[in-house]
């Protein structure tokens, strides 16, 4: 596939806008033509998945996406004339944004269509070939994409690949251009060890434990309804979930109070609720209670909120009620990792200080949330921090807009996309220079070397000597403040 891929990728050159444009409208008629198929095939895959909410978070949310993207995608690949002073000596100088050439794009099993379509329509804008590797966790989804992609495109324009662990090890061990992948910190660390041996460049989204900072000041009415909502979405298997919350000391157990309340509220039933989705397979679902037992095991005070008469956790339907966890301590393994499920983490807070402390005292997460006004302690939480993004008073907020880059820092991730950012990361920034000068401007460099050479020389270095002293005057070792 790489080959066929390779050898049309060099055979036609960079595709035209037009061609661009058309393989992006090809990548979402595929999805918008097989809807029902595909909500059907993710239901198999999870168990119980809502249909409403799947497409929601799947497709309707990557609609604006791609039409901002075959908007702008002819302007984005024009070429860009760099003003410098050499000009002056007559060198015209322009960078031209170029196809690296095949795209390999590794998804995750949590929203196992939009996390390959949208960074695959990324690549046609900057003009690449794109291969695929689905994950095999959702394998029904996997499976309806493979024999969808071969009906909507060329196997030289996109191909999708599925298979267990084995063919994605051998996936990102190919010499590709460009390996774009999504999931965990752990496989993403493997994804680049791997590709480190063919140099193969890497975009790496991945997650973290995603905090949430309610400000003394803020609603609490308001951030717990949107906070509930924000930890339910796919049933908390979402990598810009918020994972725990930072609640003003005296604030605390009424909050506690309010979110419990809106939780049940939310979901009166679970175990026959179509809504609720479940966890992904018996492993995800392994882990997340495992993680609620390690935590009550070690003095954590846990909040099951399972509707009267439903005995849950559920091993068979794979379904967990919301479970709110107090009095984490660092021994706890759900203190570290990520949930990925149902469970949120609460702790309390004297002073904006120490919630500054304890984030930074951990790996950077992919989003950090604040509720509460857009004050002096949101720029100091903002400005004292590392994250990917950071929301204020909504969930996932930091997405909506187009054109802005989303991707993690650190552990979080390496490298963004979304707009045009996605558009440069798969592209290469290329510098054309000309000259038509009749005679060599840089002939100076090559011996044999006259005096006027070495004067020039000497005069440059002294001139620039100069000025920077000018600039440090005062700041350098041995120099006086008064100088």
């Amino acid at each position: 596939m790489l080959a066929s891929q390779r050898a049309a990728f060099l055979r036609e050159g960079p595709p035209t806008a037009a061609v661009r444009r058309d393989r992006i409208d090809r990548l979402l008629a595929m999805v918008l033509d097989n809807i029902d198929d595909y909500v059907a095939a993710m239901s198999r895959d999870f168990g119980t998945r809502s249909r409403t909410g799947t497409l929601f978070t799947e497709i309707v949310g990557m609609l604006a996406g791609f039409e901002h993207t075959r908007a702008h995608v002819a302007r984005w690949m024009r070429p860009e004339r760099v003003n410098t002073t050499s000009r002056l000596y007559g060198v015209r100088t322009e960078i031209r944004p170029t196809p690296l050439g095949v795209v390999g794009i590794i998804g995750p099993w949590n929203f196992p269509v939009q996390l390959v379509v949208v960074p695959a329509a990324s690549a046609f804008a900057a003009g690449n070939r794109v291969m695929i590797k689905m994950s095999e966790i959702t394998a029904h989804t996997a499976e309806l994409t493979r024999k969808l992609a071969a009906r909507y495109f060329d196997p030289t324009e996109l191909a999708v690949v599925t298979g267990g662990p084995e063919v994605g090890a051998a996936f990102t061990e190919l010499p590709l251009d460009h390996l774009f992948f999504t999931g965990s910190t752990a496989v993403g660390r493997l994804v680049q060890r791997a590709a480190a041996a063919n140099l193969v460049p890497v975009t790496l989204e991945l997650g973290g434990k995603n905090p949430v900072v309610v400000a003394p000041d803020a609603d609490l009415e308001h951030a717990v309804e949107r906070i509930a909502r924000a930890r339910m979405v796919n049933g908390g298997q979402v990598c810009v979930c918020p994972d725990y919350v930072f609640v003003p000391d005296d604030r605390l157990e009424r909050f506690v109070e309010m979110l419990s309340a809106r939780l049940r509220a939310m979901f009166p039933a679970i175990a026959a609720d179509p809504d609720y989705t479940a966890s992904v397979d018996a492993a995800n679902y392994a882990r997340v209670t495992a993680l609620i037992e390690d935590a009550w095991a070690h003095g954590a005070r846990v909040e099951a909120l399972a509707p009267d008469g439903e005995n849950l956790p559920d091993p068979v339907a794979r379904k967990i009620a919301p479970t709110l966890i107090l009095d984490a301590t660092d021994e706890m393994r759900i203190a570290h990792e990520e949930v990925f499920g149902p469970v949120l983490l609460l702790r309390s807070y004297s002073r904006l200080a120490e919630v500054i402390d304890h984030l930074n005292s951990r790996p950077a997460p992919l989003v950090a949330y604040w509720f509460g006004p857009e004050g002096p302690d949101f720029r100091a939480f903002v400005d004292g921090t590392r994250s990917g993004g950071v929301a204020r008073n909504e969930f996932a907020i930091h997405m909506f807009a187009e054109d802005a880059p989303f991707g993690g820092v650190g552990h979080s991730g390496m490298g963004a996309y979304h707009g045009k950012t996605g558009f440069d990361t798969f592209s290469h920034a290329r510098t054309v220079s000309g000259t038509d000068l009749p005679f060599a401007i840089t002939g100076i460099a090559a011996p044999p070397f006259g005096p006027r050479t070495a004067k020039a020389i000497d005069l440059a270095l002294r001139a620039a000597r100069w000025r920077t002293r000018r600039r440090v005057r005062g700041r350098l070792p041995g120099d006086s403040a008064a100088t």
